[in-house]
């Protein structure tokens, strides 16, 4: 019986081969490709560096958005229990399956100026489709469910034994929350951010259709990729090969925080 064990192990292994190698190997290929020489030479260019500061400032927003507005709805679904919770968190999951490019014509048809919101905030004096306003709420909208999840899952693993005993000592709900709910959830919470800003980071599909694709406006890394993907393939490497280095960062950093709160 025992020795049958490490020989199953193995097996497992063995198996698990095909489908690792079919991860790895087009990464491999993306930094053979990618020459030290060619990567600082494109990063002085004017479409890699707008590129860049447009996806890290309309990414920043977009997670400060998500964190303001995705906290209640997190302590909403830490414990779905009504019919009503229940089919919230399907509605917060549907981004994450949605096509991005169902998002991005549903953005269209909500914000564009024939759209739902359209007129009554043309009217305001405010565009928002194909412009950098376009771009955070693309990003916000693709991002916010992978916050959400990590911290609802954060605030549900609480003790409520210490809410409890706040509770009797006369703390208020703000108190509580402030001192106790949010430091205990730290972790989850950050980790959710970083998983939410590196899916915020590679948004395109959604981007494209609603904001468009204007150097230094609305095009981030994802979309200039596209474009030098078909004008110049070097700086698409580029951007590239600096996306996967930040997603692979924040996976280890996500992962580190989560092992660090069990």
């Amino acid at each position: 019986m025992n020795n049958r064990k490490p020989a199953a192990g193995g097996l497992w292994r063995l198996l698990s081969v095909p489908l690792l190698v079919f991860f790895l190997l087009p990464l491999v290929a993306l930094v053979a490709r990618a020459s030290p020489e060619s990567i600082a030479a494109n990063l002085v260019s004017m479409p890699v560096r707008q590129a860049i500061g447009l996806s890290f400032s309309t990414t920043m927003a977009s997670i400060a958005i998500v964190f303001v507005f995705g906290i209640p709805v997190a302590w909403l679904l830490k414990s779905p229990r009504t019919r009503l919770e229940r089919l919230t968190d399907t509605l917060v999951d549907l981004p994450t399956v949605l096509p991005p490019s169902v998002a991005g014509i549903a953005l269209l048809l909500a914000f564009g100026r024939r759209g739902l919101l359209g007129p009554g905030l043309h009217a305001m004096g405010v565009d928002v489709a194909f412009t950098t306003l376009a771009v955070v709420l693309a990003q916000t909208f693709v991002s916010a469910p992978f916050f959400i999840k990590s911290a609802a899952i954060a605030f549900a693993g609480i003790d409520i034994d210490l809410v409890q005993a706040a509770e009797l000592d006369g703390a208020g709900a703000w108190q509580i929350f402030r001192h106790i709910t949010m430091p205990l959830a730290w972790a989850g919470l950050v980790s959710g951010l970083v998983m939410s800003w590196a899916r915020a980071l590679g948004e395109f599909g959604a981007t494209i259709l609603f904001a468009g694709n204007l150097p230094g406006v609305t095009q981030t890394m994802p979309l200039a990729i596209y474009i030098g993907f078909e004008a110049n393939l070097d700086i698409a490497v580029t951007l590239s090969v600096i996306l996967m280095a930040l997603s692979f960062t924040a996976l280890l950093l996500a992962k580190a925080l989560l092992n660090r709160s069990r």
